[in-house]
């Protein structure tokens, strides 16, 4: 599977907001949207005229950003989304959330996304006891999510759990102690904090 491999401040000046791709860089001084908070590109400066596709598609490509999948994975989980009961864009987000990867993130067990998926294809974790590699696979509630017992001796897991701030959303619970985490209930759309207009998605799949 194809995936960015350019430089990802990039692509958060070309979506105008902080993605958090490149973890702690991201909240310093040094962050790209910080010093040139404009597109990429000579043109990137100018002011273009934004049509209704043109709105759409940036949310999609937002929504893909932030959780680094391909368009193909978004399609996929779009087709999930639309089959679920409830509101298709509030589906949508919840699978994403759902993702290991995120999910090691969100439980600040790596300083971002790119990080998380790379533990995660390196076998760091465990689910629910079972080794599991792959960054896309959809955890459910009461699923449990632990270091490796040879892995917590990794420099890095170790300064990932010493520097945790403890802050974590509220759908997980984090036992630092046990090097652990578990989701204690699906997220709701209030839980994801990602200032993306999820409506303009289904529409722009929609047609």
């Amino acid at each position: 599977m194809a995936r960015y491999t350019g430089p990802v401040c990039r692509l958060c000046r070309r979506e105008g907001m902080k993605l958090f791709l490149k973890g702690d860089k991201c909240y310093t001084e040094q962050c790209a949207i910080t010093r040139r908070n404009y597109a990429p590109g000579q043109h990137g400066q100018s002011r273009k005229k934004v049509t209704e596709y043109g709105m759409q598609l940036r949310e999609k490509q937002k929504v893909r950003r932030f959780y680094g999948i391909s368009e193909s994975q978004m399609v996929k989980y779009f087709l999930m989304a639309d089959k679920a009961k409830g509101i298709t864009g509030e589906n949508l987000l919840r699978l994403l959330e759902l993702r290991l990867d995120n999910v090691v993130y969100r439980m600040g067990f790596a300083s971002s996304r790119a990080e998380a998926r790379q533990l995660v294809t390196h076998g760091h974790f465990l689910v629910n006891g079972s080794k599991v590699d792959i960054p896309s696979v959809i955890l459910s509630a009461g699923d449990t999510i632990q270091v490796k017992e040879k892995s917590r001796s990794s420099e890095k897991i170790k300064s990932l759990i010493e520097n945790h701030n403890g802050n974590t959303v509220k759908w997980i619970s984090v036992d630092l102690d046990q090097f652990k985490g578990s989701i204690v209930t699906e997220p709701t759309r209030e839980d994801i904090d990602i200032p993306v207009e999820e409506h303009l998605i289904v529409e722009l799949y929609s047609k």
